[in-house]
């Protein structure tokens, strides 16, 4: 049996899925899990394919990255699958498909979720170099503080007599923030 698992990050992505779900289906998958969440959370679909499939079926996927979020992730479940007698296969795998039921299926598999991630890690690397220079020029301040920009307010609210837990209420922040925020205005 073909089992089919299909996952975008977010619930916007409604084209996204629907175009892995097509793809899945001419892949003639009899049964699909499919979820909306990001790699990083706990994906309970991925976790009831993986339960699902039996000896000699096969897990087939569009892409290997909404399959795994890393390569040990990957591995992981490429040996889990291995341990239950059951197939790999990636649709689009750089305009191929691949399956790790042979060698070099798998090697390629191993090799390519190895490289995705070096890439990531790259990226990520770029990201943060990019954000630290542009806050040495002054040009990144991050997001402002809502509750901090409230304070004059909170200053004029606590003057009237208003206690933290009401103040809160009224500017919608919270508490913690009311009684921080006053107890280092105070200081």
């Amino acid at each position: 049996m073909l089992v089919g698992y299909g996952r975008t990050s977010t619930s916007d992505q409604v084209a996204g899925l629907e175009a892995q779900l097509r793809m899945l289906a001419a892949a003639e998958c009899e049964k699909v899990f499919h979820e909306q969440i990001s790699s990083v959370a706990e994906r309970p679909q991925l976790e009831a394919a993986l339960d699902f499939v039996r000896e000699g079926d096969g897990l087939v996927v569009t892409r290997l990255d909404r399959l795994a979020r890393s390569t040990s992730d990957l591995l992981r479940i490429v040996d889990f699958l291995e341990t239950k007698g059951v197939g790999l296969r990636i649709l689009d795998f750089g305009g191929a498909e691949v399956e790790t039921k042979s060698p070099t299926g798998r090697l390629m598999v191993t090799m390519f979720g190895a490289l995705a991630q070096f890439e990531r890690s790259l990226m990520l690397s770029r990201q943060r170099e990019g954000i630290e220079k542009a806050k040495r020029e002054g040009r990144y301040l991050g997001r402002a503080p809502t509750a901090r920009r409230r304070l004059p307010e909170m200053r004029l609210l606590a003057e009237e007599g208003l206690s933290p837990p009401e103040i809160a209420n009224r500017l919608r922040v919270s508490r913690a923030s009311v009684y921080r925020l006053l107890a280092e205005d105070r200081a």
